[in-house]
């Protein structure tokens, strides 16, 4: 009797793993989750808040030469990196998923640090010359270069309306 215990229990863990696995890995495929390790700006478009943000991107300077993941992500180190980048995630996943989602998407002070570190990484020359200048010292660069990198509305709530001309990554 014992016996007839142990080999339904081990089917029924069986099966219970089998369902599992097929879940998550539906899961995974329907979510294209693999992309989400990835660096595509057009993954972080997956969410429909945020479609103004990639419009503005696709439209503005940097477009040609960067994703999300280049301003928005530190460059340190790979633990530094995926650490953030899974932060991050969850932060939007709860915000997203609970209904918080504000009005108008802003970076917040620890974003802002890094997005500011970023710029700072890419465009050291320049950095150095404006340090040697007059130029007062604890502003932000998208203070002044607003434009730059998510074009001309910085992001606004009324994105571009032309997404047939960006290509489907």
């Amino acid at each position: 009797m014992t016996d007839n215990i142990d080999r339904t229990t081990r089917a029924l863990l069986l099966a219970t793993v089998a369902a599992a696995v097929a879940a998550l890995g539906t899961l995974a495929f329907v979510t294209d989750a693999p992309a989400y390790a990835g660096t595509a700006s057009a993954t972080c478009a997956n969410c429909h808040v945020m479609d103004s943000m990639y419009e503005n991107h696709y439209h503005a300077a940097h477009q040609s030469w960067t994703e999300c993941a280049d301003c928005h992500l530190p460059h340190d180190n790979l633990v530094d990196y995926y650490f953030e980048k899974g932060r991050q995630g969850m932060h939007d996943v709860y915000v997203f998923g609970t209904g918080q989602t504000p009005e108008l998407i802003r970076l917040g002070d620890h974003s802002g640090t890094i997005v500011q570190h970023n710029c700072i990484r890419c465009h050291e020359e320049a950095v150095e010359a404006i340090m040697a200048g007059a130029q007062p010292f604890g502003r932000r660069c998208w203070e002044c270069h607003r434009s730059s990198a998510h074009g001309g509305r910085g992001a606004s709530d009324a994105p571009y309306q032309d997404s047939s001309l960006y290509p489907a990554e």
